[in-house]
């Protein structure tokens, strides 16, 4: 009895010791659920410098993701983004019989969607995601490309993987050969091409009659030329299919060309091409005990192979053009324009003030929180689709900041997880509200600043992300001043957004600030 009375009360004494060094230490996952009281924290505002950088052609090889039609930006101009691909065949070695006649040939590539509802006749509804413009119409041309796009890079003793850039559009441009070959008559599928929401149906009949519908999420599907197919691939040479290295050599791929139709202002969406296939089908003869019948086959071409996202910038807005070309790296930008792709981002430095983070270290806070926030210019992105996050990361480094990696938060929708370190749009309290800041934390960077006389505060760069997962880099095809890469994630990226700056011009309700919740020590 005793000895368990003995042994609660060193549990009691433990408990307490360890919570009250988790007190002291202030915990990095309980400082992250602080919230926005901040339980009454004493408050710093720190001025930091955050200027622009015109970001110029990038490496955008073998993107998850490509951007294919036009949007136009009212903030920042006009984008029309094509695309080329080379193909792998889905089986090595096909054998193909006899008198092998092609049917149909489609081309399949499905878009990001959402199932809204199922009817009762079995057919869905579906919502169409990253889709910018609507259904507005563009000029979609499929061509055959003769521009090798090969693995590896000469220039480096085929050490290093080959780069294509997004300024190359004309380089496909003057390899393509011949007509286009998504040639239907429905304008649908090429002169007037749009990205249509309804779910694929295609009806096939059996021998006996019956006739049978197959449902398929919303697709870009187009009917492509029978006669250059059945050329290029049935009646091929063997050896050309025997390996997709030979294949590739032979046909060395497709150019997707995107072109303005008159009176509309286009359209723009996200597309996953590496889940996109072509399929033949075709009739061949089969001989059975001296019987000849006709057989039914397919052979799927998959949109697999080497790739780039190529990127046409027009009609830029002046304003946008004069703030990226003219930084002001002392006092920084009063306009911050961050634009994906072949765009912009912004360069940040904190503790500028000389002197002032020694102070901060002689003081011996304690710092539970620390954010930097940027609140969105309503005036200027009035007209745009906001991006709905942004990126901070260790530009000095090329390299995400530590408060990313310490961030394990999931959400339903991979593209919120990490809603801790964040960087998501804070929308207005109403439907369909505008955006007005985006904040992240930035705790444990500002923390290691204060506590390590030797840390490094590093330049930090500020990106529009198509994904937050995303933490690769894209080669510069000039690097500047700044930096060599860009995150792959932006480069992926056709949307842009203004942001109030730091210069002294700014109202300083809306001039960014690195904000500090601290504790002084007792």
């Amino acid at each position: 009895m005793h000895t368990t009375s003995f042994f609660k009360r060193i549990l009691f004494v433990v408990s307490v010791l360890f919570l009250y060094s988790c007190d002291k230490e202030y915990n990095a996952i309980g400082a992250d659920l602080l919230g926005e009281n901040h339980f009454d924290f004493l408050q710093y505002s720190s001025d930091v410098v955050a200027h622009n950088q015109k970001i110029g052609p990038v490496d955008a090889t073998n993107l998850p993701i490509n951007a294919l039609g036009i949007y136009n930006d009212p903030a920042f101009g006009k984008t029309t983004a094509h695309f080329a691909t080379q193909l792998n065949l889905a089986a090595l070695a096909p054998t193909i019989g006899t008198n092998a006649v092609v049917d149909s040939v489609y081309l399949s590539v499905p878009y990001f969607s959402t199932l809204k509802t199922t009817n009762t006749d079995g057919s869905h509804v579906y919502e169409l995601d990253s889709i910018y413009g609507g259904q507005a119409p563009v000029k979609l041309s499929v061509f055959e490309s003769n521009y090798f796009m090969r693995d590896l890079d000469p220039s480096t003793s085929f050490t290093e993987s080959q780069s294509f850039y997004t300024d190359q559009t004309a380089l496909f441009e003057n390899a393509k050969i011949g007509s286009r070959l998504n040639n239907a008559t429905s304008v649908a599928q090429n002169d007037a091409f749009f990205f249509d929401s309804k779910e694929i149906v295609q009806k096939t009949i059996a021998s006996d009659g019956k006739a049978t519908l197959a449902r398929s999420v919303p697709a870009m599907r187009l009917k492509l030329n029978n006669s250059f197919f059945a050329a290029k691939i049935l009646n091929a040479p063997a050896a050309k299919l025997a390996t997709n290295d030979a294949f590739k050599e032979y046909f060395r791929g497709l150019y997707f060309k995107i072109e303005t139709v008159s009176g509309s202002a286009g359209s723009m969406a996200m597309m996953n091409f590496k889940a996109g296939k072509i399929t033949i089908s075709y009739t061949e003869d089969l001989v059975t005990n001296g019987v000849t019948t006709r057989v039914p086959k397919t052979l799927d071409l998959n949109l697999n192979g080497n790739s780039v996202s190529l990127l046409d910038q027009t009609n830029t807005n002046s304003a946008y053009s004069n703030a990226v070309n003219n930084p002001n790296t002392s006092l920084g930008d009063a306009s911050l324009y961050l634009k994906g792709g072949e765009g912009a981002m912004t360069v940040i430095d904190l503790f500028k003030t000389p002197g002032e983070l020694n102070l901060i270290r002689t003081k011996g806070w304690l710092i539970n929180e620390a954010n930097l926030v940027f609140h969105i210019d309503a005036e200027k992105m009035a007209s745009s689709n906001e991006p709905n996050r942004v990126y901070l990361y260790d530009l000095t480094n090329n390299r995400p900041v530590v408060d990313y990696f310490l961030d394990v938060t999931n959400a339903t929708d991979v593209k919120k997880s990490k809603y801790v370190f964040s960087g998501l749009i804070n929308k207005e309290a109403v439907t369909n509200g505008r955006g007005q800041t985006y904040k992240i934390r930035i705790t444990n960077q500002i923390r290691n600043l204060v506590k390590y006389a030797d840390s490094t505060n590093v330049k930090l760069g500020l990106v529009v992300t198509e994904n937050i997962g995303e933490t690769g880099f894209s080669k510069l095809k000039t690097p500047n001043s700044f930096t060599k890469k860009l995150p792959k994630a932006t480069v992926m990226n056709p949307l842009g957004t203004v942001l109030y700056g730091s210069h002294p011009s700014v109202p300083v309700d809306k001039r960014v600030k690195l904000q500090i919740y601290y504790t002084k020590p007792n």
